[in-house]
């Protein structure tokens, strides 16, 4: 239908054209050509005005939705002076497209074509030359050296703390990479890409052990509030860009030739909800179109305000699932962004350690795993302490372990033992319960033996390492209080084992 509608447009031009023809060979060349410039002049006066008109309009219309205005004010310290260098240059350049544009379309009109009227040729004037040329070099040269000031201000680096993010653009996603604990990203190398490896992490480095990797795209990226963030952006494949519009974050993502950009966000995501749904002071909407449903589908559903989210986006056109590449940002206090990070897990550690392919699976404990786990250590201390349930209060040692039928510690048991020594220092009140358990194998007086001594060597560990002896007691149960059955070879190994309970803090 679409295809003969096209054909039948373009046979009425073929007729009009040829009624023209006809008219213009029946009343006269010159008598045509005057009627033609006549209506040339007048419609490009009607343009003249209806343009203008749309473009001041649209402007107003959508100056708070789409233009930086109203609630969309920069939610970034340095995104004020970018929105400040783009209203000089509005400043100078509406009056000026204004200008021409009315001068272009009056002079269509008033100096038409028409017969007998003759026109000057000025083949040259050097008034109007210099005029021409001083001005436009002033007015550039101002705003060039007003824009250079302001790259420099915002691109510049600094000794403040930064947190550093790591944006890699492919075909079609955002893989997002986080430091871990040692707040430093590892290293990559392209050659060590494949099905395993997406971003090329080079697994024998420290720093990259540690390293949390985000790629689905229904995950949101999280940012810290008043806390610099350092984005490292790169691409895989072809040429992307990374931005941010509502952090006046914009940079391209190029294939080897890794660029930054840096920003403090000043408005967390729920802030800018509370921005967007205001109500002035008769209880009405200050901006409408956000109270409109988020979903047209679900007219009771949450409003667009409520539903908001800084969006990541790639600007460059990439291929054809471009439109897919979005990720969404939440900028939260950066207490609640500490927290979060805790519970992230290292993609090492998750998805590489200990298997077939893991360039370290032949060491025993890496530097990044003590850490993992001192992390993870400091976060139970903290839920135990903070809980009312008194079995809650009684952690298990995961990897304090003894030489096989003996109460002697392996070499890596005093990670976690000093793990619990920074716990004691840190929480001066807290006292503790140290016990050794023990599976139904062999005689219960000899398994009641091996659980105290072993638990005496745990308490003996830790007066060694300073922590007063006042603060602890330690007993050894036997087989007394097994957490499984016995009767398999699992459960066993669960019954075999040492905790510490939290008497009083």
């Amino acid at each position: 239908m679409i295809f003969l509608c096209l054909i039948l447009i373009a046979i009425v031009v073929v007729q009009v054209g040829k009624v023209a023809e006809l008219a213009s060979s029946i009343r006269g060349e010159e008598e045509v050509q005057d009627a033609s410039n006549s209506f040339h002049a007048m419609f490009g006066m009607v343009f003249l005005v209806l343009f203008l008109v749309g473009c001041v309009v649209s402007a107003w219309m959508y100056k708070d939705s789409m233009l930086g205005y109203g609630p969309h004010t920069a939610a970034t310290e340095h995104g004020g002076a970018l929105d400040s260098l783009f209203n000089v240059t509005l400043l100078f350049t509406v009056p000026v497209f204004i200008a021409t544009h009315i001068a272009l379309f009056w002079f269509a009109y008033k100096y038409k074509a028409k017969e007998g009227r003759r026109v000057m040729f000025l083949a040259h004037d050097n008034k109007l030359e210099v005029i021409w040329t001083i001005i436009p070099a002033v007015v550039m040269c101002f705003l060039v050296m007003k824009g250079l000031v302001t790259w420099n201000k915002v691109m510049a680096d600094t000794d403040t703390p930064f947190v550093e993010i790591e944006a890699t653009g492919q075909q079609f996603a955002w893989i997002m990479r986080y430091p871990g604990d040692d707040g430093v990203l590892g290293t990559k190398n392209f050659r060590l890409i494949d099905g395993t490896n997406e971003l090329g992490m080079d697994w024998t480095d420290e720093k990259s052990q540690d390293d949390i990797i985000s790629s689905a795209a229904g995950e949101v990226v999280k940012v810290p509030l008043g806390k610099e963030v350092r984005v490292r952006i790169t691409a895989k494949d072809v040429l992307h860009n990374f931005d941010v519009p509502h952090f006046r974050v914009k940079m391209d993502a190029v294939p080897g030739i890794p660029s930054y950009f840096k920003f403090v966000p000043n408005t967390t995501t729920e802030e800018y909800r509370e921005r967007l749904g205001q109500l002035d002071k008769e209880g009405n909407p200050m901006y409408p179109e956000w109270h409109m449903p988020a979903d047209e589908d679900e007219p009771d559903g949450p409003k667009r305000y409520e539903a908001f989210h800084y969006e990541l986006a790639c600007a460059e056109l990439c291929g054809k699932g471009h439109y897919s590449m979005k990720r969404l940002i939440e900028v939260v206090p950066l207490e609640e962004w500490e927290e979060w990070m805790i519970n992230q897990k290292s993609y090492y550690f998750a998805n590489v350690r200990g298997k077939d392919f893991d360039p370290n699976k032949d060491t025993k404990v890496l530097p990044a795993e003590i850490r993992m786990r001192s992390k993870n250590f400091k976060k139970d201390i903290k839920t135990a302490l903070a809980s009312d349930d008194e079995a809650a209060k009684t952690l298990q040692f995961k990897y304090v372990n003894f030489v096989t039928g003996s109460s002697n510690l392996t070499p890596n048991s005093k990670y976690e033992l000093k793990d619990l020594v920074k716990a004691l220092e840190s929480y001066p009140k807290m006292n503790i319960e140290l016990a050794g358990h023990t599976d139904n194998v062999g005689d219960p007086t000899s398994n009641m033996t091996l659980s105290n001594d072993r638990a005496q060597t745990v308490f003996q560990f830790l007066v060694d390492q300073g922590v007063s002896s006042s603060r602890m007691t330690a007993v050894g149960y036997g087989d007394s209080k097994p957490m499984e059955s016995n009767d398999t070879a699992e459960g066993r190994a669960k019954n075999r084992r040492t905790e510490f309970t939290i008497k009083s803090n």
